[in-house]
Formats: C-alpha cells, sequence, structure tokens
C-alpha cells in the first residue's frame, strides 16, 4: 500500500482508508451499513453449516438422477421382468405399477394383476393384436385398413413430426389404443372424442373420392340429413330395405293398412268405442300411442304391435259361440281361415255365425259402422256355396281381413284360395345409428311423430335432423341442451351395441335407477 496514493483495506462491514498527512500516515475505519448485512450473513452461512462437508452441487444433481432413475426405472424393469410369467400377481406393492396413469375401466377390471395381458412387451406400445385376443367377435373396423387411412389423409404441419415419432416407436396410425384409452380412472370407458370421428368424415369426400357417404364434422354444423332403411319388399327373414334420405320423402312398404289419423282422432267412432272400453283396458277420452304401442324391457324400442294383444277388443274375428265360448279366425293364417269357415259350414249348427254386432267388439270407422268382424256370412241354399261366399266376404272389401291387410287375388277361376300379402313392422330404421325413446320418455310422441296427421300406413313418421337438433347440439355447442358427441348416437364398430354413456350418466346409473337416468 503506497501512503502517498492512498488505498482502501475492505474487512466485512467495515472500510479502512490509508492516506498520509504530511510525515503520519492516518487510517480512518468506516462502516458500510448497505453491506454490513449481507457480508456477515455470508460468512455465518459458511460458518455455522455443513455446507463444506456436502458433495458440491453438480454432483448432488447427478446423485439425484442416478436416484430417479433407479427408483423408477431399473426397480419397475427388475419388477416387471421377475412377474412376466406370472398370470396373476400377489397382493403387495410392485414397483412397474408406479407407471401407471391410473386405474383401469371396468371393462377391463379382472386385468388389474395380470399387466402382461396387454403389455406383452417392455417399452412397446399395446398392439391391436393383442386386444383382438379377446375382442375378435365383437370388434371389427367398419371399412378395411387402406381405406380408412386413405379417409383420414397424410399428417400435415407438426403432426408430421409426430407421426415420425410414433412410427420410429412401432406406433402405426389408426391403432385401437388411439380411441379406447385405457387407465383413464374406474367405470366404464370414455366415449370417443368427437376429432377422432371427424379426422376421417371431415372433408373425406376429397379424400376417399369414390365414398357414397357424406361430409360430417359435429352434429349441429355439418352432418347429412338421416337415411332410414325402409321396406321396399316386405315379408321372410330378410325383407328388402333401401336407405333413403328423409329429405327425399320416403314411404315404408310394409304391408298393412292403417290410417293413424282415424285412430287418434279425439272424436269419432274410434275415440266412442275407447271410451266404452276404457274401464277394461285403461284408454281415456280418446286412443293414445300407449295404448298400442308397448316400449321393449329395455325401452329402447317398442314390440311389434300384436293382433290378438292390440287390435283384437275392437277388431274381433269371432264366428261362432259354443257354451259360451267364443270361437275366432286363426290371425295369420290364410289357409286355416278358410278351413274353420268351411269346416264350420259342413256342421248342424244354424246356417249363419252369431252376430256380435250389438256387443264392445263392432269394428269403428264410417265405412264398417253397422259391419262386425264376424258378420261376413250369407243364407244361400247350399253348404259349399255358403262356405265360399263367407270365405269371399271375409277376404273382400269391408271383411275382417281386408281392412287391414293386401289381399292376393285366387289363383283361378271360380276358386277362394286367397291369401295375405306379406307384413313386416320395423322395430328399427336407423341401422347406422343408435337411438333409445328412454331417455325422451318426457316428451310427448308427437313431438317427434306427426302421427295424428297421417292417413296411410306407409307414411315414415320419423322426425328429420331438425327436429333433433331443437335438443341436441355438437360436442362443443355448450348453449344446447344436451351438446352432443358423434359417440352418442354411432358406434365404430358395426354392431347393435348401444353406444357408451357419457361419464357423468355412468356415474348416476350406478346410483339411481334407469327410469331416473332415462328422465336426465
Amino acid at each position: 500500500v503506497e501512503p502517498a496514493a492512498g488505498a482502501e483495506l475492505g474487512f466485512g462491514g467495515h472500510v479502512i482508508v490509508v492516506s498520509e498527512e504530511g510525515d503520519d500516515i492516518v487510517l480512518t475505519v468506516k462502516r458500510v451499513e448497505a453491506l454490513s448485512d449481507s457480508a456477515q450473513t455470508r460468512s455465518e452461512s459458511t460458518i455455522y453449516t455443513l455446507k463444506g462437508l456436502l458433495p458440491g452441487k453438480r454432483l448432488t444433481a447427478w446423485g439425484f438422477v442416478a436416484l430417479v432413475l433407479a427408483a423408477f426405472l431399473v426397480w419397475p424393469i427388475y419388477t416387471w421382468s421377475t412377474w412376466r410369467s406370472v398370470d396373476e400377481r400377489p397382493d403387495e406393492f410392485h414397483a412397474d405399477t408406479m407407471w401407471s396413469s391410473g386405474a383401469l375401466s371396468s371393462a377391463h377390471h379382472g386385468l388389474e394383476k395380470d399387466c402382461q395381458a396387454c403389455h406383452v412387451d417392455a417399452f412397446v406400445t399395446v398392439k391391436d393384436e393383442t386386444c383382438m385376443t379377446c375382442h375378435e367377435d365383437d370388434a371389427h373396423d367398419h371399412a378395411a385398413k387402406p381405406r380408412l387411412l386413405t379417409a383420414r389423409g397424410a399428417p400435415e404441419g407438426f403432426d408430421k413430426i409426430g407421426a415420425a415419432f410414433a412410427s420410429a416407436f412401432n406406433k402405426p396410425p389408426g391403432r385401437c389404443v388411439e380411441c379406447h384409452s385405457e387407465h383413464e380412472g374406474s367405470g366404464a370407458m370414455e366415449p370417443t372424442a368427437q376429432k377422432f370421428c371427424a379426422d376421417c368424415h371431415n372433408g373425406m369426400d376429397a379424400r376417399l373420392t369414390d365414398t357414397k357417404l357424406e361430409n360430417a364434422s359435429d352434429f349441429g354444423i355439418e352432418h347429412p340429413q338421416f337415411r332410414p332403411a325402409v321396406l321396399i319388399s316386405p315379408g321372410g327373414k330378410n325383407p328388402v330395405r333401401k336407405r333413403v334420405s328423409l329429405d327425399d320423402k320416403p314411404t315404408d312398404n310394409n304391408g298393412l293398412k292403417f290410417p293413424h289419423d282415424v285412430h287418434l282422432s279425439r272424436t269419432g267412432g274410434v275415440a266412442q268405442m275407447g271410451r266404452r272400453l276404457s274401464k277394461e283396458y285403461g284408454f281415456g277420452s280418446a286412443l293414445a300411442c300407449k295404448d298400442c304401442h308397448t316400449p321393449d324391457p329395455n325401452g329402447v324400442r317398442f314390440e311389434p304391435v300384436d293382433m290378438q294383444e292390440d287390435c283384437s277388443m275392437c277388431h274381433s274375428l269371432a264366428y261362432d259361440e259354443i257354451g259360451g265360448t267364443i270361437r275366432t279366425l286363426r290371425h295369420g293364417e290364410p289357409e286355416m281361415v278358410q278351413a274353420d269357415i268351411r269346416a264350420y259350414y259342413r256342421s248342424t249348427r244354424p246356417t249363419r255365425p252369431i252376430n256380435l254386432g250389438g256387443m264392445k267388439r263392432r269394428r269403428p270407422g264410417n265405412i264398417n259402422e253397422v259391419r262386425v268382424a264376424s258378420d261376413y256370412a250369407r243364407a244361400v241354399k247350399f253348404r259349399p256355396t255358403r262356405a265360399n261366399l263367407a270365405i269371399r266376404d271375409v277376404f273382400s272389401r269391408g271383411g275382417a281381413c281386408f281392412d287391414c291387410h293386401g289381399i292376393t287375388p285366387p289363383t283361378a277361376r271360380g276358386r277362394v284360395d286367397f291369401g295375405i300379402k306379406p307384413v313386416t313392422q320395423s322395430d328399427r330404421f336407423m341401422h347406422k345409428g343408435w337411438f333409445s325413446h328412454e331417455p325422451h320418455n318426457d316428451e310427448k310422441c308427437s313431438t317427434c311423430h306427426n302421427a295424428p296427421a297421417s292417413k296411410d300406413a306407409s307414411d315414415l313418421l320419423l322426425p328429420g335432423i331438425k327436429t333433433c337438433r331443437e335438443c341436441h347440439g355438437g360436442e362443443f355447442q355448450k348453449t344446447s341442451d344436451v351438446p352432443s358427441t358423434c359417440a352418442m348416437c354411432h358406434d365404430y364398430h358395426a354392431d347393435d351395441g348401444a353406444p357408451w354413456l357419457t361419464k357423468e350418466l355412468q356415474k348416476d346409473k350406478q346410483k339411481k335407477p334407469d327410469k331416473q337416468i332415462a328422465q336426465q
């Protein structure tokens, strides 16, 4: 230190200034407050801690990295390899369960102790072949894999990078797990997000140029009109059907003659008869849809209308009475109807069947006001002629069969081998989508089905997409009464199963009866 030049010496929070005054050296001590606290703190933290005895920061960081790898990588791999060949593990902690993101769904609950059932190889994603081991019978693509990939289109933008990584780690596009996400928690598997459907169906006609399907990306914004499968030729185990857009106003050739407007009218003969039979059959002031249409046990669709159960209280097929027992013609068996009539006229009983016109079984309607189902016999001289005329009367206009069914004429002149045209009652029109009546129980039937105005059985009384959109919007249309994903109505795998319930309804289903769920 050169006193003549001067100097400052710092010691903690103090500064000693060295200077020269004449022949004397002057030392001036100053305390620097701002520096003092921090300097003393740093000094004390070094003196009174174990900092000097610990490894350095770099060594400590690498040590923790090694600990994490050992605990969450090496240990789980060791556990996996140790229990790989075991079908069911014992109830104890297994290190590889730390990799699980959540509990298995209720459908796979039985596999919780058998990880290898799905995760066959380490660090290899679950393959489709593994899923198909159990789901071969109930899971199948709704199109060939090449067409599915073409409809989806090639990745663009940042998706190309993701596709490259997926390919490197053996994750080809279109895998089962892209839609079916597991380890999302207990309960039913979550419905597939709408975007997985829109990836293919939004603008699909530009990529899959030979498709007959219209584009669909969101039910409330872009979705084609419904195309129900209507009957072209009824009868048999496989009646001919054709899918037709409701915009084309299709009809359903079911083989029946039935005017809904007459039966649902609040005035006229049908309403009067309903009131007379109200105590016995529970009718109201007029007939309603529920009086003829009975829901199936699940509440999804309706049972076929049955002549004996739903029609015979008004449309009687009675033709004889023996000891107080009413004999009726056999519905649906025209050959037996003819045989019963011939047998009746071969008997020695009166030449004319009993007349039930004065009782409750009179058939309603203007044309048939004075006719009854049993009033088909005429008094003539010879029994064979009487039988033939009675048969002809049953199958002719105003007869018991003619009013509801199409009649096939006799095969030759003079014969009376009449027949009934085939009849098919459709219980489902939307074969490419799912619909359940149960959640709509609070609505009136006429809200969606304009039956009171229908004059012909061939009228297709299905609501169009505009009617459904009054309540249902797309997945992201939160202002709708029911924001609806694709999975609510469509099942990717072409079967007759209902799509998933929403997670909220899945939780409620465990606590409430089905009827309460339906009302929600």
